[in-house]
């Protein structure tokens, strides 16, 4: 595995790189290496050849070996057939997303493959978990305790079903410019791109589907939800208005420090935030600074409106696109742009995001809260409007409903409700306490 992973990373690199690379592949860097007739070429040929069976790596492989090279160890193990295991789908009974389980053995040994996929996004492929084979048992027990509902498929409709995720992914990559360059999940081990490869290797080895390849976009909406009969929300690809800028790269540097005042549309006196982060912080933390920073209790839905698309909870009624692989700067790439953030659909709790300044990063600990005013209101007490009824029924001990609206709140006096109370530094401990 360890060989096909290098290879997978070198193909991926690649392909990045530019659609010349196949050719390059087999008419110049294969033969090149080819070329060196080295031990060590052998075994970069092999681990490519395992993974791009178009290279001509596993015929130079065969030739120098023939011709007296030593073979790689592995080498052996690589040749032996594999075989497919499980072959499994979870789904969500929303219709949202599912997950693709499919198990190999090759030589003794096994290993898995999972797949997230987003319903809402072209049934594109979210992220990809190559595990060993003695860690199915305990993955499939922690999916299965979940609200998900399995379905076993037959080796070719997974293949049509992972076919379809990957291809869904490649294209958008392709049209949001985000080649996966820098992902940052190789620090921890393989990264999207490099799975991806090897996935498709293992989809050759499976039964061709009986099928064609699946549609993008609005041309072909059947999908992995309606091939096993459950009904299937329908609704536009994308909603953005414009193209999502390209997330930051490593090669970039770091991200500036984003200084952004946040808020709350409607309120009289003014309820509002000034926050510093990273950045490159990601919509799915944004989304929890901004609730600590007003004591939210996160127990509703919430998305970020943007001139690029809406950004939460993958929804395809709703036409939200997932918010976790988009940061802010994406979304807010210049000094005085906004962006809304609606908590609770029922209330509609609406921030106005507001970049105000663009600053160098200090020794301090990020996110930090620099200014603000006033408390937020509490969850589900009826919007802007039912919050300044609540402020104005504890500020009347005669009012019928001030003892109700104290019990609400779990308070037992009125000046125990300070609705002008604000403190930077309670809301910087806040957001700097573990989750």
């Amino acid at each position: 595995m360890d060989a096909e992973l290098f290879g997978a990373s070198f193909v991926a690199a690649g392909r990045m790189a530019g659609e010349e690379f196949t050719e390059s592949l087999a008419d110049g860097i294969v033969p090149a290496l080819a070329q060196l007739s080295t031990a060590e070429s052998v075994g970069v040929l092999a681990a490519i050849g395992a993974v791009e069976s178009e290279s001509g790596a596993a015929d130079a492989v065969r030739r120098l070996v023939d011709g007296g090279l030593p073979a790689p160890a592995w080498l052996k193990e690589l040749d032996e057939p594999v075989r497919a295991g499980i072959c499994r789908r979870y789904g969500d009974p929303a219709g949202v997303g599912s997950m693709l389980l499919c198990s190999f053995e090759r030589a003794g040994r096994s290993h898995g493959f999972l797949v997230q996929v987003d319903h809402t996004d072209c049934d594109a492929a979210v992220d990809i978990l190559l595990f060993p084979g003695e860690a199915m048992a305990e993955l499939t027990e922690k999916i299965q305790a979940g609200p998900l509902d399995a379905e076993d498929l037959d080796p070719a409709e997974l293949r049509w079903q992972v076919e379809r995720a990957l291809d869904a992914r490649a294209d958008h990559d392709l049209e949001d410019g985000d080649l996966g360059l820098d992902d940052d999940t190789a620090e921890d081990g393989p990264d999207y791109y490099t799975l991806a490869v090897v996935l498709r290797t293992r989809m050759s080895d499976l039964p061709e589907p009986s099928r064609p390849p699946a549609g993008h976009g609005n041309d072909d909406r059947s999908g992995p939800v309606e091939a096993i009969g459950m009904p299937v929300a329908r609704g536009p690809r994308r909603t953005a208005d414009r193209k999502l800028p390209a997330k930051r790269k490593k090669s970039d540097g770091p991200a500036p420090i984003y200084q952004i005042k946040v808020g709350l549309r409607g309120a009289k006196p003014p309820i509002w935030r000034r926050l510093e982060l990273p950045g490159d912080t990601g919509l799915t933390d944004l989304h929890n600074i901004i609730q600590r920073a007003f004591g939210w209790e996160d127990s509703h839905l919430h998305v970020f409106r943007t001139p690029y698309g809406a950004f939460g909870q993958a929804d395809r009624e709703l036409g939200h696109r997932a918010e976790k692989p988009v940061t802010l700067e994406q979304i807010a790439p210049a000094l005085g742009d906004e962006v809304e953030y609606l908590y609770d659909f029922g209330d509609n709790w609406e921030h106005e995001i507001v970049v105000e300044k663009l600053l160098d990063r200090k020794a301090v600990p990020y996110p930090r809260c620099t200014a603000g005013r006033r408390a937020a209101p509490p969850d589900d007490c009826g919007g802007v409007w039912g919050y300044a009824d609540l402020v104005d029924i504890l500020a009347d001990p005669s009012h019928p409903e001030h003892s109700d609206r104290l019990d609400w709140l779990g308070l037992t006096s009125a000046e125990d409700f300070d609705p002008a109370r604000f403190d930077a530094a309670e809301v910087t401990r806040a957001l700097t306490e573990a989750p």
